[in-house]
């Protein structure tokens, strides 16, 4: 930028000559105009950094008069104004530059150091799944936030799980361990213990051998598929009140079915919603059938589900050994195989409760070598499709056995417990090699039996006391057809 008016240095005409002071005062403020460009003229950006607040500026007060001879001094140099009539210089034309929006620097987010807790962190908020997919209830869908902490490493019969924080495990049997709740009472309502598991724990069950499975109680795979399979015998599993049933109603709609992976393998699944009076609980089993491992939830709290779930997804059974088949005794007895036969039911044949009692008789024959001194004859039903609903899968009908001239009443079916087994112990025989002996037996069906297929099954055992295992020896079973 030049200045294209130059003044006049001299003093002709109206106007006042230029000083030298004003000329170099003009020329230093020209110079220091050019050099000013658009470009210069940019808004500057905002502060990044925080903006210091400034000292308060005092004001001096300045007498009027001398005020006044600053300003005299300051306008006019040697008693000529500085102000001259010119025409000024057209302002330069500046295109506007986009203000540069401020950027925001990026706030660091802490890590969070991982914490193992068996379970996938989720939304408090939101229905915990069950292991297979499922969601829960709206009932046991409430307050299930995972186990705060690190879960612990835990085998049971070569079966590996994670133990949720807060949780015990606690073994109660061979076969069975409870890992308890944090919620558990620490005094446990009058005749429940940590045996009884429910419905403060998760139950864990492994079977190692055939052995076992023939002689364990609850839970097993027929159970799995029956209104009643969450039990094991009538009890009120209520989280609060935990107790032995008083006339209360027992009833239970399910099982509701389905088919996860667990530890890899193809599992399944049954869910119970149950009632024991006005209390409602849930009752979960999940099963894997090769490995013959359960584990099983009955009244647990719903605040407890996410636990409950951490346990199943940890599940590692590749270091369990399976059942196989069951390994002969090497006992001569026990060995002695023994030819169940009957005769009076016809394969496949119909059977109804207006026809009243069946009259059948089973023959028992020693084809082995050994002397057996005392075989015990036993008889009852196995539970199918028309079994009644009960807590405990039994059939209704009546089971009679003839003794002498008198009809002794044995079990119709076993139950839950091995009191059945005892039935026969009155009517031992000896069986010599080749002998036989042969044995009357009646059954009515009851009208509340449903139609099926029921299984009538016959074994010889060896004396059975109602403690230990009970031996079986030789055994035919006959299906009848149950119609109305």
């Amino acid at each position: 930028m030049t200045d294209k008016l130059h003044r006049r240095s001299g003093g002709d005409g109206d106007e006042p000559a230029e000083t030298p002071t004003e000329r170099l005062l003009r020329e230093a403020l020209g110079a220091r105009a050019a050099l000013v460009t658009a470009n210069s003229l940019r808004p500057a950006a905002p502060p990044k950094h925080r903006i210091r607040r400034l000292r308060p500026v005092y004001t001096v007060a300045v007498p009027f008069g001398l005020a006044a001879a600053m300003a005299l001094g300051v306008l006019t140099f040697h008693g000529e104004p500085v102000a001259h009539d010119q025409v000024p210089p057209p302002a330069a034309t500046l295109t506007a530059a986009p203000s540069p929006s401020p950027t925001a620097e990026p706030t660091p987010t802490p890590s969070a150091t991982p914490t193992d807790t068996g379970t996938p962190t989720g939304d408090p908020e939101t229905e915990v799944p069950l292991a297979d997919g499922t969601p829960t209830s709206s009932a046991s869908a409430t307050n299930t936030a995972p186990p705060v902490g690190p879960s612990t490493p835990y085998t049971f019969r070569g079966v590996k799980f994670k133990v949720p924080a807060g949780w015990k495990a606690v073994p109660t049997a061979d076969n069975t361990l409870c890992v308890m709740s944090p919620g558990a009472p620490t005094q446990l309502p009058q005749g429940w213990t940590q045996n009884t598991c429910e419905p403060y724990g998760v139950m864990v069950t492994a079977y190692n051998t055939q052995e076992d499975v023939d002689a364990g109680g609850w839970p097993k795979l027929g159970f799995m598929d029956t209104s009643s399979g969450w039990s094991s015998q009538p009890y009120c599993p209520v989280w609060d009140n935990p107790h032995a049933p008083t006339g209360e109603a027992i009833n239970s709609t399910g099982p509701v079915k389905s088919t996860p992976t667990v530890s890899g393998r193809s599992a399944l699944k049954s869910q119970w919603q149950a009632t024991c009076g006005k209390s409602a609980f849930t009752a979960q089993v999940w099963a894997l059938p090769k490995d013959q491992v359960f584990v099983s939830a009955v009244g647990l709290k719903s605040d407890y589900q996410a636990g409950l779930q951490s346990i199943v997804n940890s599940l590692d059974v590749s270091g369990h050994k399976a059942p196989g088949a069951a390994t002969p005794s090497a006992d001569p007895v026990t060995s002695t195989t023994v030819a169940v036969t009957q005769s009076g039911f016809l394969p496949g044949g119909m059977v109804s409760a207006k026809d009243g009692p069946v009259t059948f008789s089973v023959t028992y024959r020693n084809t082995g070598t050994a002397n057996l001194p005392s075989v015990q004859p036993l008889v009852f039903t196995d539970p199918y499709p028309g079994t009644p609903d009960s807590p405990i899968p039994m059939n209704a009908g009546k089971l009679e056995r003839q003794d002498g001239g008198a009809w002794t009443q044995l079990s119709m079916s076993p139950g839950s417990g091995m009191d059945y087994a005892t039935g026969g112990k009155s009517a031992t025989f000896p069986l010599a090699p080749g002998a036989s002996r042969t044995v009357t037996y009646r059954l009515t069906v009851d009208p509340a039996d449903g139609p099926g297929i029921m299984p009538v099954r016959m074994q010889a055992t060896l004396p059975y006391d109602g403690s230990g295992r009970l031996t079986v020896i030789g055994e035919a079973i006959v299906r009848e057809n149950v119609v109305k």
